[in-house]
């Protein structure tokens, strides 16, 4: 009996029954897409034998959802949260409240076009004197209208429209970013390649600096605690002078890594001309850092002067080499 009551305020004629049940369904889709990640196909295909129960060695017994094959060839099972498992057995429960039982509906497959086997599915409609399994297109129609109706009450939803795949993609980043691993995420929305899954997600920075930090955590309560401990004053000045010695080693000319010397071969006047601060090194040089200058030849790399220059430390200075000026031809080291 469909139940009608007017609205005092507006004296509107409110149909209470059809609303409630629209909004029941309308609660129920949404929900089951937030808490499944199912596809708008498996949603309609779900039926009252896609609920199974699995008991575990120790007793425990774990509530499944099974979803028949859509966009692959391949059957996969999700097991229920307490959130999806409420609304499953409420839209149960309304069946049985009305009917007895989950009633047999058509359904008809629109990328098949065929009509497939009548089954007790859990989203259906009446039409008439036949009930069928909610469309894809019912669907659309659904959450279209959910959102219009959310707009009403927030304006700053005004303009936005919600699909069956924005709920997917949100079950997807909410799994991975409560830290399931990604290729668990996969095997529950149904992806066989874990790089689909990857553009289903969405990471944010704070996401990913909390829970690499948690990481970190679990790790270093696996290790033994002096491995963590304060460094001493020797041990990071030696871990600074590792830096030192690794600029020395690659020159300071800001070459990249790898690559040679811009100015090995260059005459000591074209040097002098770049900045490199050739002379500077050669005018603190002792005679025995000189003598390795020689050995080296006149030019070489930026990087072998800065070694003999930290080799010569404190020493005295040497006497003034002679210094070539103007167009020189370059020469080259001996090594």
């Amino acid at each position: 009996m469909a139940l009608r009551a007017v609205n005092r305020d507006t004296g509107e004629l409110v149909a209470v029954t059809r609303d409630e049940t629209a909004a029941f369904w309308d609660g129920a889709v949404v929900e089951t897409l937030r808490h499944a990640g199912l596809r708008i196909e498996e949603l309609t295909e779900l039926t009252h034998l896609s609920v199974r129960n699995y008991q575990r060695p120790n007793g425990e017994v774990v509530a499944l959802l099974v979803v028949t094959p859509s966009k692959t060839d391949r059957e996969r099972v999700i097991p229920m949260s307490a959130e999806l498992f409420h609304v499953i057995a409420q839209v149960i429960r309304r069946h049985r409240g009305t009917y007895g039982t989950v009633p047999i509906a058509s359904r008809y497959d629109v990328h098949e076009k065929v009509w497939c086997p009548p089954l007790p599915y859990l989203f259906q409609t009446q039409t008439g004197l036949e009930r069928q399994a909610m469309s894809t297109s019912t669907i659309w129609r659904r959450l279209r209208k959910c959102c219009t109706e959310l707009a009403k009450t927030h304006p700053e939803f005004v303009g936005t429209t919600f699909s069956a795949h924005d709920f997917r993609r949100i079950f997807a980043t909410d799994l991975v970013n409560s830290g399931l691993p990604i290729h668990i995420g996969a095997a529950l929305l149904g992806h066989l390649n874990i790089q689909t899954t990857r553009g289903y997600v969405a990471v944010f920075d704070d996401g990913i600096v909390r829970h690499y930090q948690q990481f970190l955590d679990q790790r270093r309560q696996l290790r033994p605690e002096e491995e963590y401990r304060d460094p001493t004053s020797e041990e990071w000045s030696e871990f600074q002078e590792h830096f030192d010695k690794r600029k020395v080693e690659l020159g300071s000319c800001g070459r990249p890594y790898g690559t040679p010397c811009a100015h090995e071969h260059a005459c000591l006047s074209e040097l002098a001309e770049h900045g490199c601060q050739l002379a500077f090194h050669l005018a603190f040089a002792t005679e025995s850092s000189c003598e390795e200058v020689g050995q080296l030849g006149v030019v070489g790399r930026v990087a072998d002067y800065d070694r003999v220059s930290l080799s010569a430390g404190s020493s005295p200075p040497a006497p003034d080499l002679p210094v070539r000026t103007g167009a020189c031809e370059p020469l080259t080291s001996s090594f």
